[in-house]
């Protein structure tokens, strides 16, 4: 029942929608406005119609060219997605390259012995000459990733 009743609503709003308005001047020189056309006087029909928002801010485009603008915006945003998560990316390799650098640096000034392994996977203990050129080249990696 709910239904129908919204059904006649919109058969009536639909109806009135397309009627239309008269307006003349009678015999005494009053403006009537009515929604049925004055009787026995025949006039020039005179239709007004209300403009319609364009569907752009441009009129003069077209649906083509607006489709290509869109297109544009949407590369150009996605590419700006991508520059970004990029840069994010290089950070976070920076930043872990800076504090492996770090802990490195931090290891070889403990003063600790130190083991490496050898081109031929064995294990060498650093003496204090290897220390130095490890030390040197820790620092350099700290100086370069921590910035």
């Amino acid at each position: 029942m709910k239904h129908f009743a919204i059904a006649v609503v919109v058969c009536f709003a639909a109806c009135a929608a397309h009627a239309q308005i008269y307006q003349w001047r009678d015999e005494n020189n009053k403006t009537v406005i009515s929604d049925r056309p004055p009787a026995g006087k025949a006039r020039q029909q005179k239709k007004i119609d209300a403009e319609a928002p364009s569907a752009s801010s441009d009129p003069g485009k077209t649906m083509a060219d607006r489709e290509m603008d869109f297109r544009k915006r949407q590369k150009e945003s996605q590419e700006a997605a991508e520059k970004s998560e990029k840069e994010q990316r290089a950070a976070a390799d920076r930043k872990a390259n800076c504090e492996a650098a770090r802990n490195s640096l931090q290891v070889l000034e403990s003063g600790q012995r130190i083991s490496m392994r050898d081109s031929q996977g064995e294990r060498i203990i650093l003496d204090d000459a290897q220390r130095e050129q490890e030390l040197a080249r820790s620092r350099k990696a700290v100086e370069a990733n921590c910035k």
